[in-house]
């Protein structure tokens, strides 16, 4: 009878230990729930069952994304100056990859999903739908003229002042500008530095692919220091009158820039899904057309004007702010562990660091900042917003660099906009390229 009593005792404070653990939530979900699921993600990987798969894939993002998010959020250095979370998350995962400790077979199943299968265009476009339908037509207009000028002339400004750093330091001009301010500014890896190593391929006579390992390094180096630099200014800034708190646009009534967050429809977010990826379609097509235009720019370019037209009822549009809502809450953690295993190359970047290499990059990021805030000002642009979407956000790594930018300044609804300077600056920064090559070496 006592042995009973004592067995239902235990079992009673083992039961309240767990209940106070599973308290603590990890992206929704409990630790003890968490704990089960890390360890079953272990085994599979450490015994390479882990399925090869978009179901592995999403696993191993989300469940090691959750918490290494968790992780740097609460972490006071990365907290309060490093970017927090998302940071952490990809520097962590890095660094896991460089060190051997995820094993290839896993980064593989990891990047097939996100871009092999294209998760991150789905994100992406999911996330762009749902932020220029929240918008005002009005005030998105307003926004977007006013955007644009900051952002291409940011970008010239810190092309400049690359340049002339460059010559400083003994680098030159040129070489400053073509091998660091050039494929930071380039949009990206696929539709920046890659077509742009083709082109100083052709101009010098070299193998594409040997430029591409040296243009590499600044797309990494850029996009971490961008994305530490938006968290921190957004910190630094915090109680401004320069910060919009995720609003761009300087008006007497912010609050009717963007609409309310509509009651979540099971049926809404499923129709908000399938209206999503036909824009990402019909911008693929319109690009297939006119193959020197990327893709993105037509989807940006069809969803404002969808918007600014008002061609789409109020219950697609709904469906699109539902189903983006969905994505970005659950996958934006999973996301940037996947650009970490993927995308951000520890052994290239060490090879690459030199102390004017590191100089150049800071001046990128230090020129584009303050030229986007006082543009962004004068424009009348929330100073913060300006540095973080028409600067920061074209320092880095294309979408993923985008998504990574906002994430760590939590500003995720100005994605549209960050997209809209990277891809169409990136063009740009492609054109002037592809013209500077012909007489500088």
């Amino acid at each position: 009878m006592i042995n009973e009593k004592e067995t239902n005792g235990n079992k009673s404070k083992l039961k309240s230990a767990l209940g106070a653990v599973d308290k603590i939530k990890i992206s929704g979900i409990g630790l003890v729930a968490y704990i089960v699921m890390a360890i079953l993600l272990i085994v599979a990987i450490s015994t390479h069952k882990l399925p090869n798969t978009m179901i592995g894939a999403i696993l191993a993002l989300v469940i090691m994304g959750h918490v290494f998010y968790y992780i740097g959020a609460h972490l006071p250095i990365f907290r309060s100056y490093l970017g927090g979370g998302s940071v952490f998350t990809i520097l962590v995962m890095a660094v896991l990859v460089y060190l051997n400790i995820v094993p290839s077979d896993t980064v593989k199943t990891a990047s097939g999903f996100i871009n092999g299968m294209d998760f991150l265009g789905l994100y992406i476009v999911s996330l762009i739908g749902s932020s220029i339908f929240k918008m005002n037509r009005k005030m998105l207009l307003s926004a977007a003229v006013r955007f644009l000028p900051v952002a291409f002339l940011s970008m010239a400004v810190t092309f400049f002042g690359v340049g002339l750093v460059g010559m400083l330091i003994g680098v030159g001009f040129s070489h400053a500008v073509l091998y660091t301010s050039l494929p930071i500014m380039a949009g990206g890896v696929g539709a920046g530095i890659v077509p742009l190593s083709g082109i100083y391929a052709h101009a010098f006579g070299s193998s594409a692919a040997i430029i591409l390992s040296k243009l590499f390094p600044a797309v990494i180096l850029g996009n971490l220091l961008a994305i530490i630099s938006a968290g921190l200014v957004s910190k630094l800034f915090l109680h401004s009158k320069s910060n919009g708190h995720g609003v761009l646009l300087k008006t007497e009534n912010a609050d009717a820039q963007v609409v309310a967050d509509p009651k979540p429809d099971y049926t809404q977010i499923g129709v908000g899904l399938i209206v999503s990826v036909s824009f990402f379609v019909f911008g693929t097509l319109l690009s297939a057309l006119f193959p020197s235009i990327n893709a993105y720019a037509f989807i940006i370019l069809s969803i404002v004007l969808t918007k600014a037209l008002g061609l789409l009822p109020e219950y697609y549009e709904q469906s699109v702010i539902m189903s983006g809502q969905v994505i970005t809450k659950n996958m934006t953690h999973a996301l940037l562990a996947g650009v970490g295993m993927s995308l951000v190359n520890i052994k290239l970047l060490l090879s690459a660091l030199s102390w004017q290499f590191v100089v150049l990059c800071l001046t990128s990021i230090i020129v584009i900042s303050l030229a986007s805030y006082f543009l962004g000002k004068l424009f009348g642009l929330y100073p913060v917003e300006s540095v973080i979407t028409a600067g920061l956000a074209n320092n880095s790594m294309g979408g993923t660099g985008n998504v990574a930018v906002l994430a760590a300044s939590d500003r995720l609804n100005l994605i549209a906009f960050a997209q809209m300077g990277n891809r169409i600056g990136g063009a740009l920064v492609l054109v002037i390229a592809g013209i500077l090559v012909s007489f500088m070496h």
